[in-house]
């Protein structure tokens, strides 16, 4: 009946609020451990210089 839909509603709603937190609690824990690692270890980390966007591109000619 309907108490059973409002049962089972609420149970849902709770599995799914704690399931949210804890997916955001293990996806904060491994970026937490991934930017100590950066951190760490800036020599396997490099940054290069900036490209523009032309020499990333290939020159267009068209085709008539």
């Amino acid at each position: 009946g309907f108490h059973r839909q409002i049962l089972f509603t609420t149970v849902g709603w709770f599995v799914g609020y704690y399931l949210a937190k804890r997916t955001e609690y293990i996806y904060a824990k491994l970026d937490r451990e991934l930017f100590e690692y950066v951190r760490h270890h800036p020599e396997d980390f490099k940054t290069t210089e900036k490209k523009r966007i032309g020499e990333l591109l290939e020159d267009f000619y068209p085709v008539r």
